[in-house]
């Protein structure tokens, strides 16, 4: 069952995908994801929402499994439970801790 949850503390539904799917995966507040990105993209002279800075965030933090002909529904039904930080084009989402019973 889907939940929407947004992790922006005004409850904006802005550009900041990144800072709400980064903050929902690893269980911190969107005040702590976004002053850490910032840190992180400021030593290396880009934005936080840089689509390079972001890749290689999230390579040196988890594992790549790369399913570029899937939709993120057929994604999902190869990995039923987990939680993952899902990359589209110009979007990032978080599906955190489901459970499917089958």
């Amino acid at each position: 069952m889907y939940r929407y949850y947004n992790a922006n503390p005004l409850g904006n539904n802005t550009a900041d995908c990144t800072v709400r799917a980064i903050s929902t995966a690893q269980g911190k507040t969107w005040d702590e994801t976004y002053m850490e990105l910032s840190y992180l993209a400021q030593k290396e002279g880009v934005l936080f929402d840089d689509a390079g800075f972001i890749e290689r965030y999230l390579d040196k933090r988890y594992p790549r499994k790369c399913y570029h002909s899937k939709t993120v529904g057929e994604f999902l039904e190869d990995f039923p439970t987990g939680t993952f930080l899902i990359t589209m084009r110009a979007h990032i989402s978080c599906v955190k801790e489901r459970r499917i019973d089958r």
